[in-house]
């Protein structure tokens, strides 16, 4: 338990069978404070005053999760926040007038049918419930639910890389219109920096370095996503082309966005671009290519990377990743790439002359003799069971080795006087 002095004013602060206390004692005396304390700690223990979870789980449905989200925030990015509101939405058109302490399983499991009826996707139903969740924590209740309530099943789609086609269809097509010159240019740069949408219309220009060539990423979906890029020849000529045009209308202060947003035809470069999803679409059909989202520019990107032998830790270092799982998540290298690891993994290959030799390796251990000239039977071969080596595998024997043997022999053998008759 603790006593807290906020202004003029004691508060008490103190935990009962893991229920939590706190409330303004209402008094600036510190000895009448303590006696307060002390009352209040004996009426929790009888279980007449009411913890936080309990006063919370009191609230309606639309009140407790207003609350919640106001009490975190400041731990999360204007986006989660702005997408927060947007799960509740469907939630408090159900729970809005409920208290929380009166949801029950089965009217959860009601509005998860309701849903799918509706035929909205696992993966958004996914994420209402877990606001759903957040709240019923927040009131200590989620207990009641986390046996009966299981997330529906999601088929998590892996980004695809183009083809070499593709992606040169895609290139020229995208020249075509002027409308297309946002789209165009923001697929140039996730081409060749692996960035998100999302870091894309964040970049400022005080991001982009034009001496040294690099662009930094300030914002990204994670923290681990911030990070310097250097720009090679197709990005650096595209920011140069976004920085002629932001010239021509005197909109290049560092602070401004290198994808403005335009409203009514009216450029506000202290805004970012909203989005580009209409151009992309009406660019990727006219390249004749089906589904194709914008964020797979980025696997493709990633995907070329790992085909390029780029080591894991530069490809992470590049696109921002956070784990290993990520990376094996974009990096998916095509079949003949496949092909071609595994048949690395042959013991023995066939070489020039039609025969058998061992693993082809640039360093070999054993290097055939040019001495060889001659070989004899080989005999069994030596077994790895020790039962079945009855005797040691004969070797191998060159016209060197026998060369050895023969004066070896001669050095044993004792001088012995030639006596005329041919014994000596």
């Amino acid at each position: 338990m603790a006593l807290v002095k906020r202004g003029k004013t004691w508060h008490t602060h103190f935990f009962v069978d893991g229920h939590r206390f706190r409330q303004s004692l209402e008094t600036s005396d510190w000895r009448e404070a303590q006696a307060r304390e002390k009352d209040l700690i004996a009426r929790a223990s009888q279980g007449r005053l009411a913890s936080l979870s309990q006063q919370f789980s009191k609230l309606t449905f639309k009140e407790a999760a207003g609350k919640n989200l106001a009490e975190r925030v400041a731990h999360l990015a204007p986006r989660s926040v702005q997408t927060e509101r947007e799960r509740l939405k469907p939630l408090c058109v159900v729970f809005g007038s409920i208290r929380v302490n009166r949801i029950t399983a089965d009217m959860v499991r009601t509005y998860v049918a309701d849903r799918k009826a509706a035929n909205v996707a696992n993966k958004t139903i996914n994420l209402e419930l877990g606001v759903l969740r957040g709240v019923m924590k927040r009131a200590k209740l989620w207990h009641h639910f986390s046996e009966e309530i299981k997330p529906l099943p999601v088929h998590t789609r892996i980004g695809r890389a183009m083809t070499l086609d593709e992606k040169l269809r895609l290139a020229k097509t995208a020249a075509m219109k002027p409308e297309w010159q946002n789209a165009r240019l923001a697929m140039v740069l996730a081409l060749n920096t692996t960035m998100r949408a999302c870091e894309i219309k964040s970049l400022r220009w005080s991001d982009v370095d034009f001496l040294a060539e690099t662009i930094t990423v300030r914002r990204s979906k994670t923290e681990a996503g911030q990070r310097m890029i250097p720009l090679n020849h197709d990005a650096l000529r595209a920011m140069r082309e976004l920085y002629t045009r932001s010239s021509a209308i005197g909109e290049t202060p560092p602070d401004h966005y290198i994808f403005p947003a335009c409203e009514n035809g009216r450029l506000d470069a202290t805004t970012p671009q909203k989005s580009w999803r209409s151009a992309w679409r009406s660019l990727r059909k006219a390249a004749g290519i089906g589904a194709l989202r914008f964020h797979d520019l980025r696997h493709h990107a990633i995907t070329e990377l790992a085909e390029s032998q780029a080591s894991d830790a530069t490809i992470m270092a590049i696109a921002g990743h956070v784990s290993r799982q990520m990376l094996e998540h974009y990096s998916h290298v095509r079949l003949d790439l496949k092909r071609r690891a595994l048949d690395g993994l042959a013991t023995r290959r066939i070489n020039s002359e039609g025969k058998l030799s061992g693993y082809d390796t640039n360093h070999d251990t054993t290097q055939p003799s040019a001495e060889v000239d001659q070989e004899v039977n080989y005999g069994k071969e030596w077994s790895g069971r020790e039962d079945l080596n009855l005797r040691p595998p004969a070797m191998k024997i060159t016209s060197s080795m026998l060369l050895v043997a023969e004066v070896s022999a001669k050095r044993r053998t004792p001088n012995v006087p030639n006596d005329g008759l041919g014994y000596g």
